[in-house]
């Protein structure tokens, strides 16, 4: 009994220094992976009909990486990569302000004129690629190192 009465007494005390720091997270920095000088921005990844994607990105493990992705409206178009997709933590994804953090992607696609953003940390090291479903021509495939 009189353990836990000390106890208590003690936990009583230290009660505001725990609630004392909690409002301030709010405005704290991200750390670690999500942190600025953790973050890339790659190029924009223009998709139109019968132009090349760009290319090719080299990204390090464990980087974190911002890229636009932006459909001129010349069809509808859109970009497959299951293999990158799998390799990547998908952090947010941004169209016209909403912010979506899906669990993962499959494919991305552009029924008209736009731009996504895609916030992502590169996790599998290997070679992959972006690719526009159907094409076959070599700039229509993004081609990216995970080292």
């Amino acid at each position: 009994m009189r353990y836990t009465t000390i106890f208590m007494l003690m936990a009583a005390l230290a009660g505001p220094v725990w609630a004392e720091g909690a409002e301030d997270d709010d405005d704290a920095a991200p750390a670690g992976l999500l942190a600025g000088p953790n973050k890339t921005d790659l190029p924009e990844v223009i998709l139109s009909v019968g132009e090349p994607l760009g290319g090719p990105w080299e990204l390090k493990s464990g980087g974190y990486y911002e890229v636009e992705i932006t459909a001129d409206g010349s069809g509808e178009i859109g970009l497959e990569g299951t293999d990158f997709f799998r390799a990547i933590w998908v952090d947010e994804v941004v169209i016209e302000g909403l912010e979506v953090r899906p669990m993962g992607l499959h494919s991305v696609e552009f029924d008209r004129a736009g731009t996504m953003e895609i916030g992502f940390v590169a996790v599998k090291p290997g070679r992959y690629s972006l690719s526009i479903p159907g094409a076959t021509g070599e700039g229509q495939r993004l081609e990216i190192e995970i080292e």
